[in-house]
């Protein structure tokens, strides 16, 4: 009996130090959201004509979007890349001009990726909490 109860309370201590690691693979929404909403929503605003709310898209048309990795027209040049507006080349040239980018400088580039990922899939138009931003 105290054998049983030993080896549950390994799997129990396995589980606990496992789920964090899990949860931080999948990315951090949050982090994802001051990136989305401080650095994508400012360019847009700014230069590409307007704000983008996650919930314009589904968590599905999200996915398809990035696996796709093209931002903006089909024949856009690779430096248009979905993944390229979170490389850590593209934050260090607009670092003088946002702080967001500057203060995630050190974060890699796929993990970043994946934290805006967390957030657009968090919000998007068929998640428990779509994005209200207008």
């Amino acid at each position: 009996m105290k054998r049983h109860k030993s080896v549950f309370a390994v799997l129990v201590v396995i589980l606990l130090a496992v789920s964090p690691v899990v949860e931080a693979a999948k990315g951090n929404w949050k982090k994802g959201r001051i990136y989305y909403r401080m650095v994508c929503t400012d360019c847009h605003v700014n230069q590409a004509g307007g704000k983008i709310s996650p919930a314009e898209k589904t968590k599905a048309e999200w996915a398809e979007y990035f696996e796709k990795n093209i931002h903006g027209p089909q024949d856009a040049p690779a430096k248009y890349a979905a993944s390229y507006f979170v490389s850590k080349e593209y934050r260090e040239s607009i670092k003088d001009t946002n702080r967001a980018a500057a203060k995630m400088l050190k974060i890699p580039d796929e993990q970043l990726l994946e934290d805006v990922k967390a957030f657009l899939n968090h919000t998007a138009k068929d998640s428990d909490q779509p994005s209200r931003c207008e």
